[in-house]
């Protein structure tokens, strides 16, 4: 097969399309022929050497695919050759094929295209095991969500919406507005407003903080946070070292939790295969029904990965950046 791969850390320019070994089918394991792949920060990292795949995961760049079941391993059911899937990956997804426990499979919708569909398992994951499964959103509570404009962040707008939460978000002025039309109550410019003062101004405090920032957020989020609420890091776009002030935390009875996809085991109760059994049971039926829906801003062939990854990292872009196998 062939795969998108880092030939040494480094920019862009480093990721070529070369041949690469097929994937090995094993039990409990389902072979895509890959049709799109979306791209995360994680890719970025990764592509400068920064975040290296877990021990045994693919080297292949990828957390995430859509596609067609080519082949089952032994011991799957519920599952067929030619299925519409889409999956959530530890690696592997820049690539024409891939496997897949079949435990993190999700079924595609009859009405959406694969390649919107290959936006969904990550930010789907991330959102609803940390703001739903972790942090307990429940409806009239306020979610704040930092980087409302990426894909993690149109994402939760719409599930925060749809459970009947007010939803908050920061984002640049140029984004502001699309926010708006996914549903959030209110958007604020991160340059030029204190979104402290703006969210204790209209409501008091937040129940759930959703943070990509990490460091450069951390005392901020913790005076936004309403009583009993929660902060939950994400990402360290803002650094790793912030100082804490428990005196306040404690004051608010708040809790602060930091956590990752990617690094989890398969299985387990806080493992892969337990969120996206969850995320099919309570989320995928509001995608379903339209209630949640994909957000691609650009979809380009998979040999012009690199230009992709430059598109991501753009201060324009707005949800996903999709990458198609053109064979598909």
């Amino acid at each position: 097969m062939h795969a998108i791969v880092a030939t040494e850390p480094g920019g862009p320019e480093v990721l070529q399309w070369i041949e690469q070994p097929d994937p090995q089918l094993g039990p409990g394991q389902v072979l895509l022929d890959v049709a799109a792949t979306a791209v995360n920060r994680a890719d970025l990292l990764q592509r400068r050497g920064l975040y290296p795949p877990p021990p045994g995961a693919s080297e292949i760049l990828g957390l995430e695919c859509s596609g067609v079941i080519a082949d089952l391993g032994e011991g799957v059911s519920g599952w067929k050759i030619g299925d519409r899937v889409c999956a959530l990956l530890t690696g592997g997804g820049y690539a024409e094929q891939v496997v897949v426990p079949a435990s993190q499979l999700l079924p595609v919708p009859e009405d959406m295209d694969l390649a919107a569909a290959a936006s969904l398992p990550e930010v789907a994951c991330t959102v609803w095991s940390n703001v739903v499964m972790g942090a307990g959103l429940t409806r009239g509570d306020v979610l704040l969500v930092h980087g409302g404009g990426g894909g993690i962040g149109t994402h939760a707008i719409q599930v925060g919406k749809a459970l009947g939460a007010t939803v908050v978000v920061t984002a640049s002025a140029g984004k502001l507005d699309r926010c708006r039309e996914l549903g959030a109550d209110l958007a604020i410019d991160y340059r030029n407003q204190d979104f402290v003062v703006e969210v204790k101004k209209t409501y008091g405090g937040a129940n759930v903080v959703l943070d990509n920032m990490g460091a450069a957020y951390l005392s901020r989020n913790i005076d936004v946070l309403a009583p009993d609420g929660t902060l939950v890091v994400i990402g360290m776009q803002g650094g790793t070292k912030g100082e804490l002030n428990l005196g306040k935390l404690l004051a608010k009875r708040g809790h602060v939790t930091a956590t990752g996809l990617r690094g989890r085991p398969d299985t387990g109760k806080s493992g892969k295969s337990a969120i996206v059994s969850a995320v099919r049971e309570h989320l995928w039926p509001l995608v379903d029904e339209g209630k949640v829906q994909p957000v691609v801003h650009a979809e380009l062939p998979i040999t012009d990965a690199a230009k992709a990854h430059e598109l991501l990292d753009s201060p324009e872009t707005v949800g996903k950046v999709v990458l198609k196998i053109d064979s598909r």
